[in-house]
């Protein structure tokens, strides 16, 4: 049986060595699920299909954070998400959020 998912968000100020200034952003993800998530994508509201993997070849344990650092030269700020997870027990989760007011993203069962 699959679980449901939430997720929390906390803005922060944009700062350098922190978040995001002009389109460069750094979003740090908290996994609080007891799964591990294996692909995360972001892409501009307006694209048609998902852009690369930003976790590249890395995974996110439960219980563990890793920040995604990525620039992007197209003059937006919200982007859809998905997180993808390991194995059967949880559905990926998507949402949309403004890259540019959020600093942290926590996912939860």
């Amino acid at each position: 049986m699959k679980r449901m998912i939430f997720c929390s968000v906390l803005a922060g100020a944009m700062t350098m060595g922190g978040v995001a200034a002009a389109n460069t952003f750094a979003l740090t993800i908290k996994n609080r699920t007891n799964s591990v998530v294996n692909a995360f994508y972001a892409s501009p509201v307006n694209a048609n299909e998902w852009e690369n993997d930003l976790f590249e070849e890395k995974a996110l344990p439960p219980g563990s954070s890793l920040t995604v650092r990525f620039s992007d030269s197209r003059d937006v700020c919200v982007y859809d998400m998905r997180f993808e997870f390991q194995g059967d027990d949880l559905e990926p989760l998507e949402d949309r959020q403004n890259l540019c007011e959020l600093g942290e993203y926590e996912i939860f069962e």
